[in-house]
């Protein structure tokens, strides 16, 4: 588990390579640069730099990428810190005062993120190096902070209570909590149980999206206080054999709609109503945003080898959701879930170990 510390050495080969994905569609855009605002760009080309102060907010820093080079702008009343701490070696600086725009009004031959926000979407779907071990470390470490917090949670505890201990457990480990939804068992059909005073009871579901180095993990896990019930291990094994279906379909070249599709037709071959993949979103890729993108039936990105990925199958009572690598080879793509706990109960689920209720 990591501690939280200084922050990670970002290798500058990963940072050549991103530049140069991006320099590729300006070439094929014949524009002479591009302007990346949205959090997700810009902590992918500033390879997790942080770029916020509030997570609410919009970004504090904006970056213009061009042939001739790469431009930071950013407020006056941040510039130091950001130098110092978030800002990688070869960016030049743009200060504005805090009180203006970060950037002038559109200018000619300058490209908004907009305008490539597919083919963007594509550049940074397939994770560097040191992606990986940053996105490997931050999934270990928000799946340990579910366990610790599930092995001493007690049915009493409300669900802001264990709303609260996962926060403090992620923050000690210098990751932000941007999703945390706890379903005690009054509230256990909720897909997204934003925590209450209510007791956690018998049964309860817990939800992490957990951010740092700009990489998002995100996980679900359930904990019974003494044995599940029959109908609650039914819906669990059925609900984890949807969830082997969307990875069996997580093939290189396969558009995300396509794999969406596998989805749908999974609830009812394992007797859910055929509508349920409408009653909840059922996930899609992951990486710098908590699914970049989503799966709709109009979804046509494509699934490549290297890119994470997060499905979430659901009914009421019942969920499994981790984030995972698509890793292997073309012709024998592997699914590597990468939020995992040793300590967490697993069963054998077509091939792969996952997890199932803590019965304490």
């Amino acid at each position: 588990m990591s501690d939280g510390g200084a922050p990670p050495a970002r290798p500058q080969d990963d940072r050549a390579v991103k530049r140069g994905r991006v320099l590729a569609l300006l070439e094929e855009a014949d524009a002479a640069s591009v302007l990346l605002t949205s959090a997700t760009a810009v902590a992918w080309y500033l390879d997790g730099g942080r770029q916020y102060v509030s997570l609410a907010a919009d970004p504090i820093v904006t970056l213009r990428v061009s042939h001739d080079g790469d431009e930071a702008f950013v407020t006056s009343n941040e510039t130091a810190r950001l130098v110092a701490e978030e800002l990688p070696a070869g960016i030049t600086v743009r200060e504005r005062p805090w009180y203006e725009p970060l950037q002038a009004s559109h200018e000619p031959g300058v490209l908004l993120e907009r305008d490539l926000d597919p083919q963007l979407r594509a550049a940074r779907a397939v994770l560097l190096p040191g992606e990986l071990t940053r996105f490997r470390a931050l999934s270990e470490d928000a799946a340990h902070a579910v366990t610790d917090v599930l092995l001493e949670a007690d049915p009493t505890w409300s669900e802001r209570r264990g709303a609260a201990e996962l926060a403090a457990r992620l923050v000690s480990v210098g990751a932000d909590p941007l999703v945390l939804l706890v379903a005690g068992e009054s509230r256990a059909s909720l897909p997204h149980p934003l925590p209450t005073d209510a007791p956690l009871g018998r049964r309860a579901m817990v939800v992490v999206c957990a951010r740092r180095d700009g990489l998002i993990a995100n996980l679900s896990r359930w904990v019974s206080f003494g044995p599940q019930t029959e109908p609650e291990q039914d819906a669990q094994r059925r609900i984890l054999q949807v969830e082997a279906a969307a990875f069996d379909a997580t093939r290189p070249g396969t558009p995300l709609n396509d794999v969406l599709a596998t989805i749908a037709a999974a609830y009812p071959a394992n007797g859910f109503p055929a509508d349920q993949w409408t009653r909840h979103h059922q996930g899609g890729a992951a990486g710098y945003n908590g699914r970049d993108p989503r799966a709709t039936p109009t979804t046509d990105d494509i699934v490549r080898l290297g890119q994470a990925f997060t499905w979430n199958p659901w009914v009421p009572g019942a969920k499994v959701e981790d984030t995972v690598l698509l890793a292997g080879s073309a012709d024998a793509p592997v699914i590597e879930t990468i939020t995992v706990d040793e300590r967490w109960p697993t069963e054998r689920v077509e091939g792969r170990d996952r997890p199932v209720a803590l019965e304490r």
